[in-house]
């Protein structure tokens, strides 16, 4: 322990599991603020892929998620059936269209929401410095690639 601060110096490990560590808070945290929504990270990320490439088909879904196809049905199938996408063309044999409702706009909305208030207390002003150096790290390295 140095005097400057009250924590521990981190043992020298890897960047990797370093990075893994934070990001298993990071999605416990998001996960514990979007369960009030039903919501988990999955399908959030479903739900905004969705949302971000209206008409999109379960082929490219899957691909942009990292999960099967059978997977991709499945989730989606969920997701109708929560009225917050749907499935144009939902037959066997012919291609679909998945496209977000409004009130899966709205959930989505209220999941941005959830996601901010996550941000703002694991990189936020208020948070520990070192993870605030990571966030910042990490919105210099995709500057122009994320959306705001």
């Amino acid at each position: 322990m140095s005097i400057e601060n009250d924590r521990p110096a981190p043992p020298v490990t890897s960047t990797s599991i370093v990075v893994l560590t934070l990001a298993r808070r990071v999605e416990t945290e998001l996960n514990a603020a979007l369960a009030p929504l039903d919501l988990t990270v999955s399908r959030l990320g479903l739900l905004a892929h969705i949302a971000g490439v209206p008409g999109v088909s379960f082929s490219d879904l899957a691909r942009m998620s990292g999960i099967t196809v059978q997977t991709a049905h499945t989730a989606v199938k969920a997701l109708v059936s929560a009225g917050l996408v749907r499935d144009h063309n939902a037959r066997a044999g012919s291609a679909s269209t998945i496209e977000i409702t409004p009130q899966g706009t709205r959930l989505l909305q209220a999941a941005k929401q959830a996601a901010d208030e996550v941000d703002d207390r694991m990189f936020g002003p208020d948070a520990d410095p070192i993870q605030r150096q990571i966030a910042d790290a990490i919105r210099a390295a995709f500057a122009g690639e994320i959306a705001p």
